[in-house]
């Protein structure tokens, strides 16, 4: 059985604000030491299918260096197999930016023939859940399939965000309508696939024809294929599944590790959630430092008086004396002085909060309102950083000095312009 798999990793992640100003969203990183796109490259290493497509668009550099030959996930492979990473390009037949799944998948038509697969695997790189992707190929293959689509149950005030799926008791898809304003149910599409190649590529070739400009899995492909007769399936899943493309979705899926039982159990040594890691010296936590219900990653330093709780701390965080992190994320070589106080906040690379700064607040509970700053930014010394406020990148003192009395107001945007 060939089965090659297809992740499509080439979105801005506008949402997600600051965090993707300098890197595609499954490059994002996530709970301390990993990226977001690590979860499907483990999907599929620990599901036994080692032949790997991935599809780049959007500032693909942070992502090409992170996946580099796939070694971390045994992908270094010379002849048979192996990741590819593959970003839109002029050839002897122009091709454009990618104007939908669909689209992505067909202009790279050529390079999925290659080792004649009988099934192909199309997968979201931006999603952060478990799966064993050869159950799924087993429930495709026993009902006889043309393509099956994952799904999940969701809370119906939300099913509006999603491709609503109405099956038989077979889980025969009967009918599926992309984000529809008033859902019929709450079965969700995951943005999961698997088709056979054959069917595949006759569909992406028929949609070829159709001419349309933005052609995509949920839009197009899916409801041409169940209006023309085809055999599409519902695979159920019931694990865990977030797609963390909101801030406020990307803070909720960290807290969701800090739940006992944690609803992504990291610690399941039968599915390893596989990564590149660079070589970092141990937690160190001071006299009087204060940790509560946090993750903690290597390199980082806890110094004495200072208090974390529920926090994900990434490799070589510095939490200054005295200074406190609640409900935040905070990445890489982050710096946070003496006497701060950082709470419900993500917080970009090599941020640098000044001494009795203060970002963000936990005061308002009946609203998330998520503070981010972007990579590289400095907050200087006793500035106020308000609820909900989005700061770019590489900020620094001159940036702040137009605020009277050192308060940022909370919801301010500064130095961040939306990509849309």
């Amino acid at each position: 059985m060939r089965v090659k798999a297809v992740i499509l990793a080439g979105g801005k992640g506008t949402r997600l604000a600051s965090l993707t100003i300098k890197r595609a969203k499954p490059a994002v990183p996530f709970a301390g030491k990993y990226r977001i796109i690590d979860f499907v490259l483990s999907n599929c290493v620990n599901s036994n299918i080692f032949d790997v497509l991935i599809l780049t668009q959007y500032r693909p550099h942070s992502l090409n260096d992170h996946v580099g030959k796939g070694r971390p996930w045994d992908l270094d492979r010379s002849f048979t197999g192996g990741v590819t990473m593959l970003q839109p390009y002029k050839g002897s037949f122009d091709t454009d930016w990618y104007a939908g799944t669909a689209d992505a998948v067909l202009q790279n038509l050529s390079f999925i023939r290659n080792g004649q697969p009988e099934y192909v695997l199309i997968l979201s790189g931006d999603h952060i859940y478990e799966m064993d992707y050869d159950m799924l190929i087993q429930f495709h293959r026993e009902r006889g399939a043309d393509a099956t689509l994952c799904t999940i149950r969701v809370p119906l005030d939300e099913a509006n965000r999603f491709g609503i799926v109405d099956v038989d008791e077979n889980y025969r898809v009967k009918n599926f309508v992309e984000k529809p304003k008033n859902p019929p149910s709450n079965l969700a599409n995951m943005g999961v696939y698997i088709f056979n190649y054959n069917v595949l590529e006759k569909a992406l070739l028929e949609e070829q024809k159709q001419g349309t400009h933005d052609s995509d899995f949920g839009k197009h492909i899916i409801p041409r294929m169940i209006d023309g007769a085809k055999r599409v399936f519902a695979y159920p899943y019931g694990g865990y599944w977030i797609d963390v493309g909101t801030l406020e979705a990307y803070w909720e899926a960290h807290m969701d590790l800090l739940q006992s039982p944690p609803s992504l159990n990291l610690n399941d040594r039968t599915w390893v959630i596989h990564t590149r890691s660079e070589e970092r010296p141990p937690v160190r936590v001071e006299t009087t430092a204060h940790i509560k219900n946090s993750l903690i990653t290597d390199g980082a330093i806890i110094a004495e008086g200072a208090i974390v709780e529920r926090s994900i701390l990434s490799p070589g965080v510095y939490v200054g004396p005295g200074a406190i992190v609640r409900e935040s994320i905070i990445l890489t070589d982050a710096y946070i002085e003496s006497g701060a106080r950082v709470e419900r906040c993500i917080m970009d690379k090599i941020v640098v909060v000044g001494q009795n700064a203060v970002v963000g607040s936990i005061q308002d509970v009946g609203d998330l309102n998520i503070t981010a700053v972007g990579k590289n930014t400095h907050i200087p010394p006793g500035y106020t950083i308000g609820a909900g406020c989005i700061l770019g990148t590489d900020l620094t003192l001159k940036d702040f000095e137009n605020y009277p009395n050192r308060i940022v107001p909370a919801g301010t945007s500064l130095g961040f312009e939306s990509r849309d």
